[in-house]
């Protein structure tokens, strides 16, 4: 296999999982702006899933939130499930929610009641069991978890209630499914958050065991971090479990991936496949909140974000750039990598979308669908999907 030919057969197995709260109304502190034919239920926000993964051929499962995906009837979870792969999708990750509740004032599976931290947990096996129903791998923990003031409570404590819970959820896993433990260095908390950091999460899932590794979400980190060293870290120690991806200028701003620097993903991709996280192992997952922006045009120049930033890693000349790194030529090492993301994948990209049967530009392609319109004609009445919904 050519060169050429490996990078195209590389980026047409990835697969970039969206999320199903993207697709309803989200915002701000501030603000949430309502848009017309935005989803109802659950199924449509398959539905509109299932448009992305139609004129990206990337973005084939869809991340679920509970409560705010909740179904009722009789056939629950498996039912949705089955919706899912009648649209040519599949259920991907369990989120799970345990900071909308008022009990979780002062924490979830860290609060100093009992009687809360076995309110939170009971939801996480709820959870689990979701994760039965539809065949889902992964069950992705954030915690609001924290304190605002100094003696506020135990720091220490807090973390020996957060390894028993965890444990516990973790023992309830089958075999073949895993927990990505995400942490979040700040909000809403803002003196301590129990799982602030890589190391905090990575320490927790170390004890846990093989089958619970760490999240990396692009946004939740301090300006100037080094993302792509925790992801080399972690890809080394055997604990990337998966991203989400999402953009940044100033705290958790939730922008479409890739906007706010791409380079810094593009640096993150190299990482991801120097160091052989290129795999199913590795959950590319989008969590994102367009408040201005129409949803699903925005997910889908995400996942053409993320797409590109993959193709200029894979372009890297990993011979070369050895070469410079064991001669000590810094200048030469860093024009190796500055060579591969000036180049403009664009054309490269629109080739292998074309040899995949798809239209070159994914956006065009749906702004000519017509599903805007027929959407916003059609979901009309009843309460529109959304935070908390």
């Amino acid at each position: 296999m050519t060169e050429l030919a490996a990078v195209k057969a590389a980026l047409k197995s990835q697969a970039v999982e969206t999320p199903s709260w993207a697709y309803g109304n989200s915002g701000t502190r501030f603000k949430v702006f309502t848009q017309p034919g935005v989803p109802r239920d659950p199924r449509e926000k398959l539905d509109d899933a299932a448009k992305v993964h139609e004129f990206t051929g990337a973005a084939p499962s869809v991340a679920l939130h509970i409560p705010w995906d909740m179904v009722d009837g009789s056939d629950g979870y498996a039912g949705l499930a089955k919706y899912a792969e009648e649209r040519g999708l599949r259920l991907g990750t369990i989120n799970s929610n345990t900071f909308q509740d008022d009990d979780y004032r002062l924490g979830s599976i860290c609060h100093p009641h009992a009687s809360v931290r076995r309110k939170a947990v009971d939801h996480l096996l709820h959870c689990v069991d979701i994760m039965d129903a539809t065949g889902s791998r992964d069950l992705k923990l954030w915690f609001a978890d924290g304190t605002n003031y100094p003696g506020q409570d135990d720091i220490r404590g807090r973390q020996d209630r957060l390894a028993e819970g965890l444990a516990e959820v973790y023992a309830r896993l089958g075999e073949d499914q895993r927990m990505l433990l995400e942490y979040k260095l700040f909000e809403p908390a803002f003196y301590t958050m129990d799982v602030p950091d890589w190391g905090t999460a990575y320490a927790h899932c170390l004890k846990l065991g093989p089958r619970a590794r760490v999240v990396v979400d692009t946004g939740h980190h301090a300006p100037g971090t080094n993302i792509e060293f925790i992801v080399a870290t972690l890809l080394r120690e055997g604990k990337l479990g998966g991203f989400d991806f999402n953009s940044r200028f100033y705290a958790d701003d939730d922008l479409m991936a890739g906007a706010a620097d791409p380079f810094q993903l593009f640096r993150i991709m190299y990482e991801v496949i120097r160091g052989g996280g290129f795999t199913p192992e590795v959950a590319f997952m989008l969590d994102q909140c367009h408040n201005i922006e129409a949803k699903i045009p925005a997910i889908i120049r995400s996942v053409m974000n993320v797409q590109e930033a993959t193709a200029k890693a894979l372009l890297v000349d990993r011979a070369a750039l050895a070469e410079a790194q064991r001669s000590g030529d810094v200048l030469a090492a860093n024009a190796v990598v500055m060579d591969a993301y000036n180049t403009d994948v664009r054309p490269l990209l629109a080739e292998v979308r074309r040899e995949l049967g798809l239209d070159s530009d994914p956006v065009a392609a749906y702004h000519r669908s017509g599903w805007a319109a027929r959407i916003a004609e059609e979901r009309v009445g009843g309460q529109q999907a959304g935070w908390g919904a």
